[in-house]
């Protein structure tokens, strides 16, 4: 009888499956017609397997995939989760924006959870979400009081997702406070899921004790925007979208040209004055030297 599982872990032939209803892992061989076409699962497979012995199986099918992040190398991502710091360490804003680029490029929904809101004010966390709650979604979070813990387990649960953020910012601390079993030290998250940039690199998916799976997102790290066409730039800043028809020009860039309906929004204060310069100062370094 076939099963219906995720694929978390691939080594080498052999596929680590987790079934969807009982969380047991099976080690899967691939079936002859995998390999006469050329065809293999990746980590977040969604797969159809058969038991043959004990916790070894068979994939019989690979369910089609929604999506595939490119490195790592994961398909059916349902959501990124950005997860930033004010203080120790501070996350400016422009690289918080750079972030929230590279996601919206890869075209996966995101959610942005603030966290260690134990070392903020009230007013800094007014002030950061005057900026980011009109566009996304915003967790705001204490791994070492427990703030926000549940709501953040209800946005991962039964979801494939992936973490992307700054060293230090606490990804690690959040996910041993909601799923305990994983024993992540900190700082080790990228070490356990990516083993070594110049190595053999096993991608890992952790499931979650209360239902979904986990995966830090190395891709995102770096921060290089070098692979995003300069025109469609724009299309990246969601808040842009309700005012770009606006424009005098068809093709206005939003920088220099008059009757700008952003320039414009950003007066008002209804586009935020720290989005727009991430935005000029993006784009410029987009064409540079073009």
């Amino acid at each position: 009888m076939r099963k219906k599982g995720v694929v978390v872990k691939f080594l080498s032939n052999m596929a680590q499956v987790q079934d969807y209803e009982t969380a047991e892992i099976f080690l899967c061989k691939l079936r002859g017609k995998f390999k006469e076409q050329k065809i293999r699962p990746i980590v977040g497979d969604i797969v159809e397997y058969r038991v043959v012995h004990g916790k070894d199986g068979v994939i019989e099918n690979i369910i089609n995939r929604r999506n595939e992040l490119k490195r790592p190398r994961i398909a059916n991502v349902d959501q990124v989760i950005v997860v930033v710091t004010l203080k120790k360490p501070q996350t400016p804003l422009k690289i918080i924006d750079r972030y929230l680029v590279l996601v919206e490029n890869a075209k996966l929904p995101l959610v942005i959870v603030l966290n260690k809101t134990d070392l903020l004010s009230d007013e800094e966390i007014e002030f950061f979400e005057s900026i980011y709650s009109r566009i996304y979604k915003v967790l705001k979070t204490s791994a070492l009081k427990g703030d926000g813990l549940d709501e953040l387990k209800m946005v991962l649960k039964g979801k494939i997702s992936t973490m992307a953020g700054m060293s230090g910012v606490g990804k690690s601390s959040l996910l041993n406070a909601i799923s305990p079993g994983l024993s992540l030290k900190v700082n080790e998250i990228s070490e356990k899921l990516e083993r070594g940039k110049h190595t053999t690199t096993v991608i890992e998916l952790l499931h979650l004790e209360f239902g979904g799976w986990i995966a830090d997102t190395p891709g995102f790290a770096s921060l290089d925007i070098s692979g995003i066409n300069p025109e469609d730039l724009k299309k990246l800043f969601p808040e842009f979208l309700a005012y770009d028809s606006q424009c005098m020009f068809g093709d206005c860039e939003h920088i220099n040209e008059p009757n700008c309906a952003i320039k414009l929004a950003v007066e008002k204060g209804t586009i935020t004055e720290t989005r727009y310069q991430s935005y000029v100062e993006m784009f410029k370094e987009l064409t540079e030297g073009k």
